[in-house]
C-alpha cells in the first residue's frame, strides 16, 4: 500500500521527555511568548517550538491496532506564516478497515488570551472511496500567536508503519519521535538526509503488552530527537524531489511472528518485485499482444529498409497516434488495446504499446520502469514496487540500447523528456531476468548566439541582427514554447529580460536548418536612447540566460542536479561609428571549476573598426555532490555578474 501524508508540509510533530513539563498542553512559557524573531533563521515566518509523535500498538477485539498520538506547538512570527493554522489530516479506508481520528484539541495563545478550537470548526471531507480528510483552522491567528494542537489516529494498517519527518519548510527547535513496537513485529529502519540526531536510543521493555488469552509481549522502545532543525528550502534550484534529501525516518515491516510460532517475511527481493510486475494486469498482462500490434504494424506500412528506420517509423507512428492524458499511471487503468482504438492513453498505455509494436516488428524491446525527477530516487538496495511511477521502452538495436518515450509529440527520437532524467531505471525482462540501466542524458545541449551591431549616433540608436541556434533540450523547450504563443509575445518576453529600451523584430524560424533537436532562428533588434552626454553605452549581451544566480543559500545539504550538461555561447561584433573612440571595454575573464567540469570565458577586443565580444559558459556534467556547492556558488555568481555588468563605452572624438 502506498500512502503519503501531508500535514502543513511539516510532517508529524514530536518532543522529548525532558521537555514534557515545559510543553504541557494548554500552557506556554514566557520565553515562547517573548520570542519575536527566531535567531537561527531570521527569515522564518513561523517556527515549530516543539513537536512530538508517539506510536504504540494496542489489541482490541482480537485485532492489533496502531495508536498514533501527535502534539505540536508553533509560533507565528509574521503574517506570511498564517497558513500553519490550516490543518489537514488524511484518513484511509479499505473495505471494512478504516482509520479513526479522534481526541482533536487546539488552543491559540495570544499572550495571556486563549482561544479554544471549537468542535463545530472540525469537519470531514470525503475525497474518494478510499480517502477522507479531517480539516480545521486554528482560531484568532495574528503575529506572535502560539498554536497548540494534538490528535490521535487509530489505524488497523500496522504493516504501513508511518515514519517521521524531522525536517520541513519551517525551522524546528525540537522534534521527537517515539515508538513502542511489540516483539512480534520487526521493522527495517532507514534514515534519510544529512542532519544528525541529537538523541537516538533503542532499548527493550519486558512484558510491555499483556493479553488475557495470549502470551505477553516484550517491546522494542525507540526514541529519536533532533534539535535546532533548519528549514528545508524546497525552492532550491537544480534539485531532485525533496523527499530524497529531507531529514526523515522510514519504517518497513520485514518480518511478523505469530503466536503459533509461524513467521512471515514481508521484505521483498527484486526477483519477487519483478514477478509481481509480470503478473500485474496493468503491466505484464499488457505485454505480448502480438496479433493486435502485428496487424497495426502491417496495416500502417511501418517496415523500413533497415532496423533503425523501422524503429524510427514505429516511434513516430505511436507518438503521433496517441494523445497523452498527462497521467503517469502504470499500476491501474492500463489497457493498451482500448487506448489504441481511442487514440488516447496514459504513460503505461502509450509506452507499453510502443514496446508491443516494436516486438511485433521483430525488434527486441522491453519496458523500463523508472521514477521521475519529482517522485524520488530509486535504490538498488530497497526492493519496492511503489518507488516506480513511470515506464518507457528500451529497444535493443545493433548491440546498442535506445531509450524511448512516445508520450510527447515534440520529444526527438533517442531523447527522453526532462522529467525522466533521474539516473536509473529497471528493465523488465521476464525471460532472462530484469536488470538496472543507467539513464545517460543527451549531451549536446547548447544555445549559440552570433550577432552584429551597428551603432548609429545620429538616430540615437543601435541596430543589428542575431542568429541563434539551440540544440538538445533547449531546442525542445523552445519548440514547445513557440507552439503555444505568438511570435510577438515570444519576442516581448525575451526583450523584457534583457537591456532597457530593447526591441526585437523581423523574426524568422529557419526551417531548413531546424529539426526536432535543433532550432535555428534569426531576428533583428533596435536599442533606443543610447547616447548619454555624448557617450554611447552598450551592454553587448542582449539575450540574458540568468536573471540571478540559482545558488544563493549559504549552505546546501543535498546534491546539485542540472539534469544534463549544457553550454551557452554568445558572440557579438560591433561596428565603431566614425568620429567615435573606445573609452572602455569589458575586462577579460576566465574561470574553471575544479576538475575542468565547468568553464567561463569572457573576452573583448578591438580589431580596426570592429569590437569583438565573446561570452561562453559550459557545464560538462549534470550531477554534482554537496562538496562542490561552494565552487558552483562562486562560479555562477561570477557568471551572473559578468552577464549583467558588462558594458562597452564609446566617446565622440
Amino acid at each position: 500500500m502506498f500512502r503519503t501524508i501531508f500535514l502543513l508540509s511539516i510532517g508529524f510533530f514530536s518532543t522529548n521527555v525532558a521537555a514534557q513539563e515545559q510543553n504541557v498542553f494548554g500552557r506556554v512559557s514566557q520565553k515562547d511568548i517573548d520570542l519575536k524573531v527566531y535567531a537561527k533563521d531570521t527569515t522564518a515566518n513561523a517556527v515549530v517550538l516543539y513537536e512530538k509523535g508517539d506510536m504504540k500498538f494496542q489489541y482490541f477485539a482480537r485485532q492489533m491496532y496502531l495508536i498514533k498520538t501527535f502534539d505540536f506547538k508553533i509560533k507565528v512570527l509574521k503574517k506570511e506564516g498564517y497558513d500553519v493554522a490550516n490543518v489537514e489530516i488524511p484518513m484511509y479506508t479499505y473495505g471494512r478497515n478504516t482509520e479513526e481520528i479522534y481526541d482533536i484539541k487546539g488552543i491559540t495563545h495570544n499572550g495571556i488570551q486563549k482561544d479554544t478550537l471549537a468542535e463545530k470548526d472540525i469537519y470531514t471531507l470525503k475525497n474518494n472511496s478510499y480517502w477522507s480528510t479531517k480539516r480545521f483552522t486554528m482560531p484568532n491567528i495574528k503575529p506572535g500567536a502560539i498554536l497548540q494542537y494534538s490528535y490521535k489516529i487509530k489505524t488497523p494498517y500496522i504493516y504501513d508503519f508511518e515514519g517521521w519527518r524531522f525536517q520541513s519548510t519551517l525551522p524546528k527547535i525540537h522534534s521527537e519521535f517515539n515508538a513502542k513496537i511489540p516483539g512480534h513485529y520487526y521493522y527495517n529502519k532507514s534514515f534519510y538526509g544529512s542532519l544528525k540526531m541529537d538523541v537516538q536510543e533503542t532499548f527493550r521493555e519486558d512484558y510491555c503488552m499483556k493479553f488475557a488469552d495470549r502470551p505477553d509481549m516484550d517491546c522494542e522502545v525507540l526514541k529519536y530527537i533532533m534539535k535546532d532543525v533548519p528549514a528545508f528550502n524546497d525552492q532550491e534550484k537544480y534539485m531532485l524531489a525533496p523527499s530524497n534529501y529531507i531529514a526523515r525516518l522510514d519504517f518497513e515491516l520485514a518480518t511478523a511472528y505469530w503466536w503459533d510460532g509461524k513467521k512471515k517475511h514481508f521484505t521483498k527481493t527484486w526477483d519477487e518485485v519483478d514477478k509481481k510486475f509480470e503478473t500485474y494486469v496493468d503491466v505484464g498482462k499488457q505485454l505480448g499482444k502480438n496479433h493486435f500490434f502485428e496487424k497495426q504494424f502491417t496495416e500502417n506500412n511501418l517496415a523500413g529498409s533497415t532496423e533503425l528506420e523501422t524503429v524510427k517509423n514505429i516511434y513516430d507512428f505511436v507518438r503521433g497516434h496517441f494523445n497523452w492524458t498527462k497521467d503517469y499511471s502504470i499500476y491501474r487503468d492500463v489497457n493498451v488495446k482500448t487506448a489504441f482504438n481511442k487514440k488516447v492513453g496514459n504513460v503505461g498505455e502509450i509506452n507499453i504499446s510502443l514496446v508491443n509494436m516494436l516486438n511485433a516488428a521483430g525488434i527486441k524491446c522491453r519496458p523500463m520502469l523508472l521514477s521521475t525527477r519529482n517522485h524520488g530516487l530509486l535504490s538498488k538496495d530497497k526492493p519496492a514496487i511503489d518507488d516506480f511511477n513511470y515506464v518507457i521502452a528500451l529497444a535493443q538495436l545493433d548491440g546498442k540500447e535506445i531509450l524511448l518515450d512516445a508520450t510527447e509529440k515534440k520529444t526527438p527520437f533517442g531523447m527522453l523528456p526532462f522529467r525522466c532524467l533521474n539516473h536509473l531505471g529497471r528493465v523488465l525482462d521476464f525471460e532472462k531476468g530484469s536488470y538496472w540501466h543507467k539513464i545517460i542524458p543527451y549531451a549536446k545541449n547548447s544555445i549559440t548566439i552570433r550577432g552584429f551591431a551597428n551603432l548609429n549616433p545620429k538616430n540615437n540608436a543601435i541596430t543589428g541582427k542575431i542568429a541563434e541556434i539551440s540544440q538538445g533540450y533547449p531546442a525542445i523547450e523552445k519548440h514547445e514554447e513557440l507552439s503555444k504563443i505568438e511570435i510577438v509575445e515570444y519576442l516581448d518576453k525575451m526583450a523584457n529580460t534583457s537591456v532597457a529600451d530593447l526591441y526585437f523584430n523581423n523574426y524568422k524560424k529557419n526551417k531548413d536548418k531546424s529539426s526536432e533537436k535543433v532550432l535555428s532562428e534569426t531576428y533583428e533588434f533596435v536599442i533606443k536612447d543610447v547616447l548619454v552626454d555624448g557617450k554611447i553605452y552598450l551592454d553587448p549581451i542582449l539575450v540574458k540566460w540568468l536573471e540571478s544566480s540559482p545558488f544563493k543559500s549559504n549552505q546546501r545539504n543535498f546534491p546539485i542536479d542540472f539534469g544534463h550538461p549544457f553550454s551557452r555561447e554568445y558572440q557579438m561584433n560591433i561596428k565603431i561609428p566614425k568620429g567615435y573612440k573606445i573609452m572602455s571595454l569589458p575586462q577579460e575573464k576566465s574561470m574553471i571549476l575544479p576538475g575542468g567540469v565547468g568553464s567561463l570565458d569572457l573576452g573583448c577586443k578591438a580589431l580596426g573598426e570592429l569590437i569583438q565580444f565573446r561570452f561562453k559558459l559550459a557545464i560538462s556534467q549534470s550531477y554534482f555532490e554537496v562538496s562542490a556547492y561552494d565552487h558552483l556558488k562562486e562560479f555562477f555568481a561570477e557568471v551572473v555578474d559578468n552577464q549583467n555588468n558588462t558594458f562597452i563605452v564609446l566617446k565622440k572624438i
